[in-house]
C-alpha cells in the first residue's frame, strides 16, 4: 500500500477517534499506521521538508479538514483531538469515504476554503478537487522547492561545463575547502601528470589527497584509462584521490576505482557535484527565504 492521500486518512481518523475519547496527533498517527495502513519501512521514514514524515503530514492535513468542518475538535489544553457529535453522525451514515464534497455541506468548511485569494477561488472546481484530494499544502511546498532545486542543479551544471577548465579545477578545490578539508594547492597547468590539485585531508595538513577535475560534456563519460592514469600519477606516499567530472563515469572507470587496492579513489559525477556545491553554497546564493510557522499549542496551556 502506498502512503495514503490526506483525504484517505479522514474516515480512519473519525473511526479511531470514535473509539478513543481523546488522542494526541502522534498517538492518532501511530494508531492509524498500525490499524488502518500497511506501509513499507521506507514509506514510514519518508519525510517532507518540514521534518515530519509524509504519513504524519497527511494525517495532519486530514485532521485539519475535519476540524474545519466541525467533525473533530482540538482541546484547549494539550491540543488533543476528539470526535464531535456531528462527526459521530457522519460515521452513523456508514460512508465509504470522507470526501471534500461531503465536507462542503458544512458552512465552516466552506468559509475555510473560501479564505484564499480571488484568483485561487476562480480555479475550475473539478480540477481543484482532484488536486486537493491528491496533495496537501506541504506537498505543494515540496513540489515547488524540488522543481526550483532541479532547475538550479541543471543551470549550475551547464555553467560548469561552459566555464574555463582551469577555473573549474579551482572551483572544485574551493568546494572541498568549504566542506571542511584543509588548504589546497593548485598544480602547474602544464605537465601536471594527471593531478590538478592537492588538498589537505585536515586543517593541519597531516595527510594529502590528490584531485583530478575533468570538465566534460554530459555525453562524454570518463573511461577506465583516465582513472588508471590518475592512480599512476600518485606519488610521495599519497594513497587517496578524488576524481571529479561534470559528466559521469562508465562501468570500466568505476570498476578501476573499486579495484585500486592500494589506493582509495572517490568518484564524483556531475549530479553529485552540483548537489555538493548547492549544499555548501559554492557558486550559488540564497535568493528568498520562507519561514513556515505552525500553531504552538504549549503557548496556550493555562
Amino acid at each position: 500500500m502506498a502512503i495514503p492521500k490526506f483525504n484517505e486518512t479522514m474516515l480512519p481518523i473519525l473511526q479511531e477517534l470514535s473509539i478513543n475519547t481523546e488522542l494526541s496527533m502522534q498517538e492518532l498517527a501511530d494508531n492509524l499506521l498500525s490499524k488502518y495502513f500497511t506501509l513499507t519501512e521506507e514509506e514510514k521514514r519518508e519525510q517532507v521538508s518540514n521534518g515530519y514524515t509524509r504519513f504524519f503530514d497527511r494525517v495532519g492535513w486530514g485532521r485539519t479538514y475535519l476540524k474545519k468542518a466541525g467533525l473533530v475538535i482540538q482541546r484547549k489544553r494539550g491540543g488533543n483531538l476528539s470526535i464531535t457529535e456531528e462527526g459521530r453522525k457522519v460515521l452513523e451514515s456508514n460512508p465509504k469515504e470522507i470526501t471534500v464534497d461531503l465536507l462542503k455541506q458544512y458552512p465552516s468548511f466552506v468559509s475555510f476554503k473560501s479564505s484564499g485569494s480571488k484568483e485561487s477561488n476562480e480555479i475550475d472546481a473539478e480540477f481543484e478537487q482532484r488536486i486537493m484530494e491528491r496533495f496537501t499544502p506541504q506537498d505543494f511546498v515540496d513540489i515547488g522547492f524540488n522543481n526550483i532545486m532541479a532547475s538550479l542543479e541543471s543551470d549550475l551544471l551547464e555553467k560548469l561545463q561552459n566555464t574555463n577548465p582551469y577555473f573549474f579545477e579551482k572551483v572544485v578545490l574551493i568546494l572541498f575547502q568549504k566542506m571542511g578539508y584543509g588548504d589546497f594547492q593548485e598544480t602547474p597547468k602544464s605537465g601536471d601528470g594527471g593531478v590538478d590539485g592537492i588538498i589537505s585531508q585536515d586543517k593541519l595538513g597531516l595527510e594529502k589527497i590528490y584531485i583530478q577535475a575533468k570538465r566534460y560534456a554530459t555525453e562524454n563519460k570518463v573511461r577506465e584509462p583516465a582513472i588508471r592514469n590518475f592512480i599512476g600519477a600518485m606519488s610521495g606516499g599519497v594513497h587517496k584521490g578524488i576524481f571529479v567530472t561534470t559528466s559521469s563515469f562508465d562501468e570500466g572507470a568505476m570498476q578501476k576505482a573499486r579495484d585500486a587496492h592500494n589506493h582509495k579513489i572517490i568518484l564524483i559525477d556531475g549530479a553529485y557535484l552540483t548537489e555538493l556545491m548547492i549544499k555548501n553554497n559554492v557558486g550559488v546564493q540564497a535568493k528568498t527565504v520562507y519561514e513556515v510557522k505552525e500553531l504552538d499549542n504549549d503557548f496556550f496551556e493555562e
